[in-house]
Formats: structure tokens, sequence, C-alpha cells
């Protein structure tokens, strides 16, 4: 696992994906074992555990590919944008969910010595003052009758 984030960019794209994508089955691994440690039901580590999966190996690696450690700095993209639009499944519930399995796996990161603390907070603090907006943003997106916060005005 390459904790000290020594990617070569220029190497070949596919290499790159399949090189990240093998860490984030370690970290995976390793937030399923802390889970399981916490005493957690089956069924809330299978939820975090697939929450987890989708942001690191769907989102994080969807164009740029980028490294879990710097994943903490892409939430507001994934949950306020990115989940709303592109997941059938996105109501305020599952932001709400969604959000909390990603603070609790970053957080099992920094106990690894995985993440940086600073990094780490900020991520808490921008689900913390982004979390009802992101929530409304999905209502209004997911209601019909309402005008898609989305759309760019058609300005012709």
């Amino acid at each position: 696992m390459d904790t000290e984030n020594n990617y070569n960019y220029e190497e070949d794209e596919d290499n790159l994906y399949e090189k990240l994508q093998k860490e984030n089955e370690e970290y995976v691994k390793i937030f399923e074992s802390d889970l399981l440690e916490k005493g957690l039901s089956a069924k809330t580590v299978n939820r975090h555990i697939s929450n987890i999966d989708f942001y690191l190996n769907h989102f994080l690696l969807y164009g740029d590919l980028i490294p879990m450690k710097h994943g903490c700095g892409m939430v507001d993209a994934f949950l306020g944008e990115f989940f709303i639009r592109k997941c059938m499944w996105s109501t305020p519930g599952t932001i709400k969910s969604t959000a909390a399995s990603i603070k609790k796996f970053y957080k099992c990161m920094v106990e690894k010595n995985l993440v940086e603390k600073d990094a780490y907070a900020l991520l808490c603090e921008v689900i913390r003052d982004n979390m009802e907006e992101w929530q409304d943003r999905c209502s209004f997106y997911n209601d019909p009758d309402e005008i898609n916060p989305f759309s760019i005005p058609d300005f012709f």
C-alpha cells in the first residue's frame, strides 16, 4: 500500500487505476476490521462498506484518478453534486448516512496514520457546514415539480 502518495501520474492511466483500486481494497479491509472490532452489526458494517466502496472506487476514480488520501477534499463535490445527480437512490437521508460513513472511514484512516488529522478536521467541517444545503438540493432535484438546482439558465 502506498501511504506516502508516491504516484507517478505520468504512468499509464489503466495501471494507475488498478494500483489505486488495489490500495482502496486494503483501506476498505482496514475499515471493515475496525467497524467489526467496535461491535457494529453486520448490516451496519455492510452499509458503511458499500458507501465507502462507492466513494473510493466509483467517485474518486471516476474521472481524475484521486488517491484515497486526497478524498477528504472531495466530499463537497461528491455529496453536493455527484451523489445527488448520478445516484438514483439519493435522498436527504442517504446523503446523511453516506456522510456518516465517509466520516467514520476517514477517522479510521487518521487513527491508522494513513490520513492527516487536519484533512479529517476539514472534512468534518465541510460536512457540518453543508449538510443542510446538500439535503435541500437533493429534495429539489428529486421533486419533479421543482426547478433543477443544477440547471444552467438559458441566456438565449
